[in-house]
Formats: C-alpha cells, structure tokens, sequence
C-alpha cells in the first residue's frame, strides 16, 4: 500500500527533522507499505488560527490530490488535526490524523490523559479538539512550553537543545500527573519525533506517546479493513460526500484575495 503523509513542514524549512522523520516513517511501516512525506510550507515564526486554516484548505486539496494519484490511505501529521472532518468529507480513502488517533489510542493505555504542546496559543484548539472527540473526561489538561514552530526544529541534531525541550516537557507534565494523568502526550509531530529516539519514554511511570507510529498503524489497518471487509466511515452527516464537480471546483478556485476587489 501507499500512504501520503501530511507534514505541516516542508523540506526546506524542516531541515533535519524532514530526514529523520522519513527515516523514522520507513522504520514503521510494515513490508511493502510506502509511505511517502509530503509537505506544506509553514508560517514558522508564528502559531495562530489562521495559519491553521490556510494549512488545513492545503491540507484538504492533497487529500483530493492523493486519492487521485492512488495512493491507499492519507495521515495528516500534524497535532491540531486542522480540516480532518472536511478531508474525510472528500475522499473514499482512509483519513488518519495525528492528534485524534493519538488521544483515541492513549485511551487504551490509561483512563486520564495529559497533553503537553509547544505554545500556548494552541491551548485553546487542543481543547476544541477535544470535545469534538467526545474526550473531555478522559483528558486531565492541557499544558504547553514555549516555542515558536520553527525554534523548536533546532533541537533535531543538538543533543543540548533536545535536552533542552525534554527538560522543558517534563515541567510542564509534572503538574499533569500530580492532577491524576496517567499517559502523556507531546502535543505535536515535532516533539513526537524529537522524543522517539528515546526507546519506551516514560515520567514518572507515566507512558510519553509517540503517536506517529500509532497513526501510520491505524491508516495500515485502516486499509486492510476497507480491502477486506468493506469498513470504512460513515456517509451521513459530518462524512457525506460531495458531487465530483463540487471537489473540482474546491480544487481549482483559488483563496480569494483582499486586492481582487480594488
């Protein structure tokens, strides 16, 4: 099978994440599943709703873009899940997203989970997240450190800054558990990837969840569900599918700018 993966960082802003995470991805996937990185080019030195919605209208075309080309299954790589419904809304392959399969799979290692991101500012979405997921009493909180998008790329190749962020995402979980949290989740692909050099990641007792692999594994499964038994998502209300012609015209129309009314 193939699988597209959605980085919400592209190859020239991701520097050595962008290797490590195909090196990490090539390491997961099981015998004769390729899964290939695909990326968006970020607004790295600012997190914000906005930068969320013009990623997720991207996001949401690739997804078109992938089906079309053949590709199996689709994994958004990214941990605010930005457009998901609508990308499941649109196409008839596998949808996987980063944060839900995250939260989703935490809830089979413990009952209470916290989440650790990387600023603040995605405090608010994590939680919208959340009560779309119908999660709100399986998740203790949401704490976060203090990094633009962009720094926190630094830390890939310097065992001082990975260090650094570790120390930082420790802090930050230390309260969580006191509050009763039993499974921990880095909040982003990011630090997901950062920490999965660290082999069984634990605080305190506490599993750290890379949900990388945990997403890749449910788009594989996912397949083979659909292949084999016809599974796949509902097709009322929020999954209906559009008209062909609606999907061309949302494909082809580009974001309407300020300046094309003056």
């Amino acid at each position: 099978m193939r699988i597209w993966y959605q980085s919400y960082v592209d190859r020239e802003n991701g520097g050595r994440y962008w290797t490590e995470l195909q090196a990490h991805l090539d390491a997961i996937a099981r015998d004769g599943t390729e899964i290939v990185v695909h990326g968006i080019t970020p607004h790295d030195s600012y997190a914000h709703p906005l930068v969320e919605f013009r990623c997720a209208r991207e996001m949401i075309c690739n997804a078109i873009q992938a089906e079309r080309e053949g590709y199996d299954a689709f994994v958004i790589g990214h941990f605010q899940d930005a457009g998901l419904y609508e990308a499941r809304a649109a196409v008839d392959i596998p949808v996987i997203a980063l944060g839900e399969a995250s939260m989703l799979h935490a809830c089979t290692l413990g009952q209470r989970t916290g989440i650790v991101t990387i600023n603040r500012r995605y405090i608010p979405w994590f939680h919208h997240q959340i009560t779309r997921y119908g999660l709100g009493q399986r998740i203790t909180g949401v704490h976060a450190m203090q990094f633009e998008p962009g720094q926190i790329l630094g830390a890939f190749g310097s065992d001082a800054r990975r260090d650094e962020v570790s120390d930082l995402f420790r802090a930050q979980a230390l309260p969580l558990i006191e509050a009763g949290t039993d499974v921990l989740i880095p909040g982003g692909g990011i630090p997901m990837l950062l920490f999965a050099q660290i082999h069984g990641h634990r605080i305190e007792g506490l599993p750290v969840l890379n949900g990388i692999p945990v997403a890749v594994k449910m788009a594989e499964m996912a397949v083979e569900l659909k292949r084999d038994f016809g599974l796949s998502v509902s097709r009322v209300s929020d999954f209906v599918m559009p008209p062909r012609d609606v999907l061309d015209e949302f494909m082809t129309h580009p974001a309407r700018h300020p300046a094309a009314d003056l």
